[in-house]
């Protein structure tokens, strides 16, 4: 009998008849044959009540008590939802992400998974029981809970669905798959039948909120297929999986637009040997991710070092980016927040060149100007004023004519 794992985001468990809905959607799955694992997010914004209660008690709250107040919110989810499915007379268990032997590294509120001991999930399939797990958490080397950051229910399913060589892992949402840009912006957007990881991967990652990144990451590595679906209709959604895709007869297959994007450029930079390791080590420390890196040449022994970051590291790169500016002798930091990035992505621009070129020129004809530039096999991303990126969107998505349907040779 294959294994099923569903995974549910907080929208699909937001209240009592969403809870039902999905008991029934897991209880039609286990009657359709299969053994059926279900991954849950908190309900619906519960996770940002919790921590705006714990940033009443403090502004700055420990990242280990952080996580055992976040993680009560799946736990309500999973006990809920088991009720739901022994109401109506099935067989469920609810476990906790340690109890489904989510094992993680030390990092809290960012920790990352280490291994999966899947015995007690397999153990309550083979005893006939729905299994209910609570995404977003896993337990660390020294028993103290922890969490995986923002979407990290994706990357539990897709963790579980490899460890436990499932089908397929589909996740469950408020939109009925991936589409070529956000349909709320462009309403000829198109939903992919099917993207590879590789182009997943980049849309996530350039800001699509469709699928945690490291969840896209995992599927690859491990060959998972996931299927993007609906949790309010029955519709086909979006697979995404490895190997050679229809997409791919399409040169670009989505845009997407970023607006948590803050630019860092330091000032008068000693051009020697190592400065660029010490800048960017001190960050990757921190868990602070890093973007769009560009090294100016200058007359001289300095140089100007620009990069960008997400909002949510701002506050701490400005901390640590201070004492090393000190350190270093930098004479000036500029920040920026008024910017957005835009993005193109298609595994197709590997074997067609001037994709960047067409990108630029539509951005050119509507007045946008352009401030950095990153690129990479599958996609471009454009730094613009952050005043202008629906309008980017929406030119990008008609100069490549993404609305339209791909059709077979």
């Amino acid at each position: 009998m294959q294994i099923l794992v569903q995974k549910y985001g907080g929208t699909s468990v937001a209240n009592t008849n969403r809870i039902k809905n999905v008991a029934h959607r897991l209880i039609s799955s286990k009657a359709a044959g299969y053994k059926v694992v279900a991954v849950v997010s908190a309900q619906g914004d519960t996770t940002d009540v919790l921590i705006a209660k714990a940033q009443e008690i403090s502004g700055s709250p420990s990242k280990r008590e952080l996580d055992m107040l976040l993680s009560t919110g799946e736990q309500i989810s999973i006990a809920l939802l088991a009720m739901a499915i022994a109401e109506e007379g099935h067989p469920v268990v609810s476990l906790t992400g340690p109890q489904g032997g989510i094992c993680t590294d030390y990092t809290h509120t960012k920790a990352k998974i280490l291994r999966i001991d899947p015995a007690r999930v397999r153990k309550e399939l083979d005893d006939g029981k729905i299994v209910i797990v609570a995404g977003f958490q896993g337990i660390n080397p020294l028993g103290d809970i922890t969490t995986l950051g923002r979407g990290g229910s994706d990357t539990t399913a897709v963790a579980l669905a490899a460890a436990l060589d499932a089908e397929v892992c589909e996740i469950y949402t408020d939109v009925d798959g991936v589409y070529t840009a956000d349909p709320r912006l462009v309403p000829s957007a198109r939903k992919l039948d099917e993207i590879s990881h590789g182009e997943m991967l980049e849309l996530a990652s350039l800001g699509a909120a469709i699928l945690q990144p490291r969840a896209v990451e995992l599927a690859s590595a491990w060959d998972v297929n996931i299927h993007v679906r609906s949790s309010f209709n029955n519709n086909p959604g979006t697979i995404v999986k490895g190997g050679h895709l229809m997409e791919n007869k399409r040169v670009v297959s989505g845009v997407t637009q970023d607006l948590n994007v803050v630019k860092v450029m330091l000032v008068d930079v000693p051009d020697q040997p190592g400065i660029a390791h010490e800048i960017f080590s001190g960050l990757a420390a921190k868990d602070i991710n890093v973007d769009m890196i560009v090294q100016t040449t200058k007359q001289g022994p300095k140089t100007d070092l620009l990069f960008s970051i997400g909002q949510d590291d701002y506050s701490l790169t400005k901390k640590l980016i201070n004492g090393i500016s000190e350190k270093l002798g930098i004479t000036q930091v500029l920040y920026s927040e008024r910017l957005a990035k835009v993005s193109i992505v298609g595994a197709g621009m590997m074997s067609n060149p001037g994709v960047a070129a067409a990108m630029f020129g539509i951005l050119a004809e509507h007045g946008i100007n352009i401030e950095v530039i990153s690129t990479s096999e599958i996609k471009v991303s454009c730094l613009i004023d952050a005043g202008k990126v629906s309008e980017a969107v929406r030119a990008i998505h008609d100069g490549f004519n993404l609305g339209e349907e791909v059709t077979a040779e």
